[in-house]
């Protein structure tokens, strides 16, 4: 019985995950009036994947956007997420408790805390040839925000992804990756301006090496933590998760290890997961996700090993969509620690992506989820898509960055870690056939695709696959190149090959929920006392429909768990 429980802790409110669904649940509980609330994380590090992501949250109609002057209705964003997604994949209660409910969720947090958010213009919805899809103004990104804000625990605070830094230690915004990443127009501007600002903030370099300014990913987070400090709610580090502890069919708490020491906590109205997926644990990505799969490939953070997920499972929780991730290329590069993203670089004119047959597979300037979706439909054991290589010339390698590759101009080829080759990570060649032999690519083969790609650079038409036809693939294209942005020849040598491997951000299936988060169980009610929200519940845009499809769900229903445990009418 529950009365029989030993605790050696009791809060209203537990939240298991310290990323934007577990941080924006902790201050929706305590703004609606369940203020003894209590974050736990895993790691010695709070944010989560969400901190080391670019931090983009897509909800239509939000604040930002309609303050910016965006034409869109929810309506127009239904009609467009119901082309992707299926009433079988994502119940109607579900959709529509999102869509209703994502804007509430900004206002609320933007009136009460220091969550702060700025409306992308240009940045289009994924599939922009649908009906009710928008070319810019649904997603958000974080406004930029000073560490030292934090107090010391900027220490602890998990940085956004190196890739999305200047020379590892600045960090910089969607739009200032946009430029400096396709070095378009303006961008030493912006580039001169961001190193000027670190090298003279002195006080700033004597603590740390990296710039006081955060963006990003990691902006978000530490503007909901700073709001959380605001209110005294603590957060737990070194804290994992064991069990959930149920008693006559309710959650009534968790057991946890911190800092290596078993404890009960007591849950007096609820435990909310928001831990994340199962993307580091290579039992279950063998047991559910499709082949290829590593777990190194993967771009989520270390500690996402699907604690949560498999507490749902032994609790009798339904569950969905086990079987997909929110998929994304990555690039290994040997010595760093985490993958990096392949999203902007395979999209720029010059290069193309192909298979061990030397062919091209799939529009290398598509969002990076249908990519490697195709990737996976089109993989089998007599035509597989995997090893995958980025090959260009001479012209390309000089005018973009790719990977941890600065162009020639910045980082010429001698002073390439010479680990590149030995690793097989990078190869360079003076011919396609000699590269093709480096890379143990049919020869025939990718001279055939060069060929094809330097006609359809000429005629600015990709009649295999349709390359810069739609908004989403001219978004990181060239505007420079002409008469397809995205259409690049590549004929100058020598010829270079980067090896990307079919990677994620997180595993998507989780727990299914209702509309107020709750989790339910296989019987079709809910669990009392349990929600769940993030990559731990059952998604809620699977498709991906545009950038920041995994934090606005997430956060939109951390809010809903909020008013379901608290009664509070919005």
């Amino acid at each position: 019985m529950a009365a029989e429980q030993q605790w050696d802790y009791s809060f209203d409110v537990v939240v298991v995950g310290s990323g934007n669904g577990g941080m924006t649940a902790a201050l929706c509980s305590y703004e609606m009036g369940s203020k003894d609330v209590l974050v736990i994380e895993k790691s010695d590090l709070f944010g989560g994947t969400s901190s080391i992501s670019g931090g983009g949250v897509w909800i239509p109609c939000n604040r930002y956007a309609n303050a910016a002057g965006a034409n869109d209705t929810l309506d127009a964003a239904k009609t467009y997420l119901r082309q992707l997604i299926t009433e079988e994949e994502v119940p109607e209660y579900q959709l529509d408790a999102y869509l209703e409910n994502g804007p509430k969720m900004v206002d609320f947090m933007h009136e009460r805390t220091r969550m702060r958010y700025e409306s992308l213009e240009h940045y289009p919805d994924y599939y922009t040839n649908l009906d009710g899809a928008m070319q810019g103004h649904r997603s958000m990104e974080p406004e930029t925000f000073m560490a030292d804000e934090l107090g010391e625990e900027w220490r602890r605070l998990r940085r956004t992804h190196p890739m999305m830094h200047l020379a590892n230690v600045i960090g910089f915004t969607q739009v200032e990756a946009a430029l400096l990443i396709g070095q378009q127009p303006g961008w030493w501007k912006t580039a001169v301006r961001l190193v000027w600002d670190y090298v003279i903030d002195i006080p700033w370099r004597l603590k740390d090496k990296y710039a006081r300014r955060l963006a990003t990913g990691c902006a978000g987070v530490a503007r909901l933590r700073a709001s959380m400090q605001d209110r005294d709610i603590p957060l737990w580090l070194n804290t994992a998760m064991t069990k959930v502890v149920d008693s006559d069919g309710k959650v009534v708490g968790v057991e946890v290890v911190r800092n290596g020491k078993p404890l009960r906590i007591e849950a007096r109205k609820a435990v909310i997961l928001a831990a994340g997926g199962f993307e580091h644990n290579q039992e279950m990505r063998e047991q559910y996700l499709p082949k290829p799969t590593n777990h190194a490939w993967s771009a989520g953070t270390r500690d996402n090993t699907g604690d949560a997920i498999r507490e749902g499972i032994r609790l009798g929780a339904k569950m969905h969509r086990l079987e997909e991730a929110w998929w994304c290329n990555t690039i290994s590069v040997p010595g760093e620690a985490i993958p990096r993203l392949s999203i902007m670089e395979k999209s720029y004119p010059g290069s193309i992506v192909v298979n061990p047959a030397g062919e091209r597979f799939s529009n290398e300037s598509q969002n990076y989820m249908a990519f490697q979706q195709e990737t996976f439909d089109k993989h089998t054991p007599e035509n597989p898509c995997y090893p995958t290589w980025q090959v260009f010339d001479a012209n390309f390698r000089a005018t973009y960055f790719v990977g941890p590759l600065f162009n020639s101009k910045f980082m010429p080829d001698w002073a390439l870690p010479k680990r590149y080759e030995e690793e097989g990570f990078f190869a360079k060649a003076e011919t396609i056939a000699e590269l093709a032999a480096k890379i143990d690519v049919d020869a025939a083969g990718l001279e055939e695709t060069v060929r094809k790609m330097n006609t359809f650079a000429r005629s600015g038409e990709d009649t295999d696959l349709q390359r810069g036809e739609s908004a989403y693939d001219r978004y990181y294209g060239d505007p420079r190149v002409t008469p397809n942005p995205c259409l690049g020849p590549v004929e100058k040598p020598p010829f270079y090959a980067i090896r990307v491997d079919p990677g994620d951000f997180g595993t998507q299936g989780g727990m299914v929920i209702n509309a107020d988060a709750q989790v339910m169980h296989e019987s079709g009610e809910p669990i009392p006392g349990l929600y769940a929200t993030g990559n731990c519940a059952a998604p809620t845009l699977p498709c991906y429909p545009g950038p920041g499809s995994t934090l606005g769900p997430s956060m939109t229903f951390a809010y809903q768990a909020a008013k379901s445990i608290t009664g509070y009418q919005d």
